[in-house]
């Protein structure tokens, strides 16, 4: 993972972690629907390039925020969910929401 802000403060090192451009959505989605696929993710994240979600979804795996889980072999396609650490990202997500419907 690319360090964004590699500083000792507990928001920069939130936001080397969702920061990035397409993160919030991506978890939006999941707390909004559950486990997603890939192809789910495409599809309500219009203009996304496969490169970047992918590139997302690694961070996202990698930090503990989301767990891939198989659900196919041939050929291997997974689905994500949402782990106890990113369930503990919805009540900044409903504030975002908030914040967006009264000043967005």
């Amino acid at each position: 993972m690319v360090k964004l802000f590699d500083m000792n403060c507990p928001v920069a090192k939130t936001l080397d972690v969702v920061g990035e451009r397409w993160t919030l959505l991506i978890l939006r989605d999941l707390f909004l629907f559950g486990p997603r696929r890939f192809k789910d993710f495409e599809l309500s994240l219009n203009g996304i390039a496969p490169n970047t979600l992918s590139a997302r979804i690694k961070v996202l795996e990698g930090q503990g925020i989301i767990v891939s889980r198989p659900y196919s072999d041939h050929p291997p396609r997974s689905e994500y969910a949402l782990t106890d650490k990113g369930e503990a990202l919805g009540p900044v997500l409903t504030a975002l929401k908030e914040w967006g419907e009264i000043f967005g």
